[in-house]
């Protein structure tokens, strides 16, 4: 596995420190824990030029899941994705942390002439995502290399990408299909994503559609080898859920991870955040993690969350290889939280440590205001200051199970 340090590095030393982030490098395990793919064969209808691809057999096995029915209300388990009829978590978040599956290398489509791609630094990533039964299913990736100072996130473009699907995060591996990555703005926005080159967009068709629950889809270039990870939890309309920052609010100041990024180290954690945080989970909240960070730093957010033992979610960074601060991030979170309200997904509870995150909390209406917490941070909108998240473990364990 090629060492992306001194790419997250040289990238933020060019950004803000406020958008301060970590490195990007293969993904290949679930909810942040680190592994690389290797080895498993050809499947699935191949698209062409980036565009919708169609489905191919699944390896290891008949393909488990589909469309969750049933007319069970409140808690009760519908299906075994372990949500109830509210969307309530009834079930420990599942790990989703099997071994990714074993593909064989096949050649590159094109002579790979490029220095960077050839011996760079791999800055895959893929967008997580919330949908509602019956949505269109996309997977999004992004495929680019960087050698720093040379070149940052040099695309990859017209290359194979094979789709690998973990439905439920358990059983086999299911081949999906393959796609070719794109060249810019070849693909039409999908999801808020527009197509910078180097993007897979892929729907999943309508006889693999996902059930309910929480999916993992693991995105392996053919040529190398080297792959992205990402999740995509079905979730129906009003789904218990609550949002957070990262930066400041869970890491304990807002630019530890630049700092971070000198040694290679993962930042420390707010104490008892990662335990309010579960007890949340524990009820039958869904979390997301709504970050300002660059987008190819998704890996080593999930890397923090898991490492630190928060429950698993949904990671969302900016677009842009940059991040954004202040008056940018505010607008970049308001714009993400009114595209999952789009879809009947509204916070309960907002976790933050600026004014941005106060005013993006403010313009999703998250009520009552008290529910938007924020850490060492007086809010302009009146938000509640906390000291530490010990003060919210008596409130979160007295909570209402979500599934009784």
């Amino acid at each position: 596995m090629r060492t992306p340090l001194l790419l997250s590095f040289v990238v933020l030393a060019a950004s803000l420190l406020g958008a301060c982030g970590g490195s990007s490098q293969s993904e290949t395990s679930g909810d942040g824990a680190a592994g690389s793919g290797a080895g498993g064969g050809n499947g699935g209808t191949t698209a062409s030029g980036g565009t919708t691809a169609s489905g191919g057999n699944a390896t290891g096995g008949n393909a488990t899941g589909g469309n969750a029915t049933g007319g069970s209300t409140g808690g009760a388990v519908i299906d075994p994705s372990g949500l109830g009829g509210d969307g309530a978590w009834c079930k420990p978040i599942p790990a989703c942390d099997a071994a990714p599956p074993v593909v064989e290398a096949l050649p590159w489509k094109h002579d790979i002439l490029s220095p960077i791609i050839a011996s760079g630094t791999p800055g895959h990533r893929g967008r997580d995502l919330f949908v509602n039964p019956g949505d269109p299913q996309w997977i999004i990736g992004k495929f680019a290399y960087s050698t720093p100072p040379i070149e940052l996130d040099k695309d990859l473009k017209d290359e194979q990408v094979d789709i690998y699907l973990l439905r439920n995060c358990e059983g086999p591996w299911e081949l999906l299909g393959s796609g070719f990555t794109t060249e810019d703005n070849m693909h039409p926005t999908e999801e808020g994503v527009d197509d910078s080159g180097g993007r897979i967009y892929f729907q999943i068709p309508a006889d693999k559609e996902l059930g309910l629950g929480r999916h993992r889809v693991h995105l392996v270039v053919r040529g190398d080898l080297t792959s992205a990870e990402m999740y995509i939890e079905v979730v129906p309309q009003g789904t218990p859920m609550f949002v957070s920052d990262v930066d400041g609010t869970l890491t304990t100041y807002e630019t530890e991870e630049f700092v971070a990024l000198l040694t290679g180290a993962i930042p420390e954690v707010n104490t008892d955040a990662p335990q309010a945080f579960q007890l949340l989970a524990e009820k039958g909240y869904h979390p997301m993690y709504l970050t300002a960070r660059p987008e190819y730093l998704v890996y080593r957010t999930r890397e923090f969350l898991a490492q630190k033992g928060f429950p698993p979610g949904i990671v969302h960074t900016t677009l842009s290889l940059t991040g954004a601060t202040g008056a940018s991030a505010a607008t970049y979170k308001t714009d993400e939280l009114a595209a999952i309200a789009a879809r009947g997904l509204h916070p309960t509870y907002g976790f933050g440590n600026t004014q941005s995150d106060g005013d993006a909390y403010d313009a999703a209406s998250i009520q009552p205001v008290n529910d938007r917490v924020f850490f060492q941070f007086d809010d302009a909108n009146g938000g509640r200051r906390i000291e530490s998240y010990t003060e919210l473990l008596t409130e979160f364990q007295a909570l209402p199970d979500l599934c009784q």
